[in-house]
């Protein structure tokens, strides 16, 4: 006689086949209608499960937490960060947190490599110049003029695996590589990269032309790039944020693009999770940055990919072994 299936509970819609396989291997309710669920609806959901399937739209905090059954044993996460999660309060009721690092790297990391290509280059304000009026005036030796970006230099704060995969991509175009990091990369990854490593952030901010986030956020990088560290950067530099919201002091970014100090940003990450602040909003309109919608990993291939790797770390634990991915804190 074959054992019941264990119940997850998966709180938003995941692409068609990884739902098919998780009720193929599982007991598995799925939200049909792909909206975010409050805490009351997550409570509603989870009582007869063994396994909540969580996204970083839900807010697994404390209080949450202390109100699941006590049969939940996993919070198995679709994404790699967990800062929706209050992971301290999962270990303290015996709840092992899961997440999918790794899958996400080449993707985001060509999503950084595209906003470093279009901010310099005015290439979203060319394409929604030539899709607004559905002609252009002509080819002129002064108009729509870019930045070069061969020879520039990138600055890449936090050299994990993405921010390596994108030092790799800029050099290939030609940008010099400087990077701080907690850890320093080994020689021969220096070497095969050129970069130039910085011991103090404050310092590498004064140098370079671009300067690239892909550091988790932490107590010591809230705020990482706060005002005064905006105001060390090259008048006329880029910022890039394809990594967390919380690493961006917004208004002062906004505050220094305005003043004409910063040429612009390109973020896929806003501090305002109910929408986006009004003074980046008309930056954008003035095509003095460039905002995209948290998509920086949305490819069909990796969504895929991060449902894989849900359902393994599920079916390991399940098996009472240490997921591949347990998140330790």
């Amino acid at each position: 006689m074959n054992p019941k299936p264990a119940k997850i509970f998966v709180t938003r819609r995941l692409p068609d086949p990884v739902e098919q396989r998780m009720q193929m291997l599982f007991d598995a309710t799925l939200n049909e209608d792909d909206i975010p669920l409050s805490t009351q609806q997550i409570l509603a959901g989870v009582q007869s499960a063994d396994v909540i399937v969580s996204t970083i739209s839900d807010q697994m905090d404390k209080a949450l937490i202390g109100q699941l059954p006590e049969r939940i044993k996993l919070i198995a996460q679709f994404g790699n960060g967990v800062d929706n999660i209050d992971i301290s309060a999962a270990h303290a009721r015996g709840i092992t947190v899961t997440n999918t690092p790794s899958v996400v790297t080449e993707d985001t990391a060509n999503m950084a490599m595209a906003l470093i290509l279009s901010l310099p280059r005015r290439i979203v304000e060319g394409a929604r110049l030539v899709a607004k009026n559905g002609d252009w005036p002509g080819w002129s030796p002064t108009w729509m003029l870019g930045r070069r970006l061969t020879g520039k230099s990138l600055g890449i704060v936090g050299m994990g695996r993405i921010g390596e995969a994108v030092a790799t991509r800029a050099k290939a175009v030609g940008l010099n590589i400087h990077y701080f990091s907690r850890t320093r990369r080994p020689p021969q990854i220096e070497e095969a990269l050129e970069a130039t490593h910085w011991h103090k952030l404050e310092d590498m901010l004064k140098e370079v032309d671009i300067v690239s986030l892909h550091t988790p956020h932490t107590r010591e990088t809230f705020k990482l790039l706060d005002r005064s560290r905006l105001e060390l950067m090259k008048r006329d530099a880029f910022l890039i944020n394809v990594s967390r919201r919380e690493l961006v002091d917004e208004d002062a970014l906004v505050a220094l693009i305005q003043s004409g100090h910063l040429a612009g940003a390109g973020l896929d990450v806003f501090e305002d999770y109910d929408g986006v602040n009004p003074g980046l909003l008309a930056l954008a309109r003035d095509n003095k940055v460039v905002l995209t919608p948290h998509m920086a990993s949305s490819t069909l291939e990796g969504r895929i990919e991060m449902g894989e790797t849900v359902i393994l770390n599920i079916k390991i634990f399940l098996d009472s072994h240490n997921p591949p991915h347990r998140v330790l804190g």
